[in-house]
């Protein structure tokens, strides 16, 4: 399997980004992943922020995590609306869920809140 890595400018880095993104952005949850949102028209390509708690488990857990989250993003890239900042908190059951049910998830969430197209 070839690890592609999304680049590094579509990430949302900086705490005063995430910030603006939490109080001026909807969310929307399911039971493994909250997904914060917020419209950027003079975007041409969305952003993405990830956040893996602590309380999920060790460095090598979260990292992973964050790992298929990336890969699920850019495996999805031509279909995500390019005008979005979008941010990640994973929930507690990631921890025990492979990438495709990751994946499954994360497209649930972007699908519910029309962020994703259906090609």
């Amino acid at each position: 399997m070839k690890v592609i890595v999304l680049k590094k400018r579509y990430r949302i880095k900086d705490n005063t980004e995430f910030q603006h993104v939490f109080k001026n952005g909807k969310s929307f949850a399911n039971r493994q992943l909250v997904l914060y949102y917020i419209e950027r028209p003079d975007q041409q390509h969305f952003r993405i922020g990830l956040s893996v708690g602590k309380k999920i488990g060790n460095a090598v857990i979260r990292n992973r995590i964050k790992r298929y989250l990336r890969q699920a993003f850019q495996e999805l890239e031509g279909k995500i609306k390019p005008s979005s900042d979008i941010i990640i908190i994973a929930r507690n059951p990631t921890k025990q869920m492979n990438f495709h049910q990751v994946k499954k998830s994360l497209i649930h969430l972007l699908s519910k809140k029309q962020l994703i197209t259906k090609k």
